[in-house]
């Protein structure tokens, strides 16, 4: 049983045992296979990493360019149990993410539902109207600062419901985007770009990250009677985008 994180070719490793895989996701990477290549998902990576033949079943979906901790059962009925967790919502999930602008309320609940946005060109855009699925997201300011004379906000965000793009849409609509959502950022075209392989310089600079700086920060739950939890910090490019500042995980997270 692993106890702390183990860096290999394929990921970090936050914890193992014979029914989980816990790994820090990197930014940019699928959670399933898009093409051939066996080092383009992370599932096949798992597959990769557990060896030929062996079971694998991601219980924590992300965004092809959110990071963070990303649970993986080894077997079929540790994904059942999971999901059946996931299910009641028994399963608690924390975000960092820095948003455009100042954020000025320090705690905040945005509850909007959310659903198919039907006017766009992008089939998996969703977004906020009054016939969607309900959705509630919490938010913490962490910090307030600056770059190149423009204004940022990194928040601490806590998921009630899992709606899909739920944390994306949400600080959207209240004006202050993730920097580096390509969709949900005020430029569709951007996302376009993004798939069809011709984002330019000038749009790349805009955009500030090369992925979405949205890192899924910790995941924790009630596991066979005892209650675990997994923690993972950003990569270097949210950290460096941050500059100086206190740090990402608290001493209790960088034990587990």
């Amino acid at each position: 049983m692993l106890k702390t994180p183990v860096l290999n070719p394929l990921f970090e490793i936050i914890f193992e045992d014979a029914d989980l895989l816990v790994v820090n996701k990197p930014a940019g990477l699928v959670c399933h296979p898009t093409k051939g290549d066996e080092f383009s998902s992370l599932i096949s990576r798992a597959r990769l990493h557990l060896g030929s033949g062996a079971s694998a079943h991601i219980c924590s979906r992300l965004d092809r360019e959110t990071s963070g901790v990303a649970i993986i059962a080894r077997n079929k009925q540790t994904a059942s149990q999971l999901g059946r967790l996931l299910e009641k919502r028994s399963v608690e999930k924390e975000y960092l993410a820095i948003a455009h602008g100042t954020v000025m309320e320090a705690h905040g609940l945005i509850e909007l539902p959310l659903g198919k946005d039907d006017l766009s060109r992008i089939a998996i855009k969703d977004k906020v109207r009054p016939d969607g699925a309900a959705a509630k997201t919490e938010y913490w300011v962490e910090r307030h600062f600056s770059r190149d004379g423009k204004d940022f906000t990194l928040l601490r965000l806590l998921l009630h419901t899992g709606r899909k793009h739920q944390i994306r849409i949400h600080l959207s609509a209240i004006g202050h985007p993730i920097v580096g959502d390509k969709l949900y950022g005020g430029d569709e075209d951007l996302y376009m770009a993004l798939v069809e392989d011709r984002l330019t310089p000038e749009q790349r600079q805009r955009l500030l990250l090369p992925n979405q700086a949205l890192h899924a920060k910790s995941i924790r739950f009630s596991w066979r009677g005892l209650p675990v939890s997994f923690s993972a910090a950003p990569n270097k490019d949210f950290t460096d985008f941050l500059g100086p500042s206190i740090p990402i995980l608290s001493k209790e997270e960088e034990k587990r």
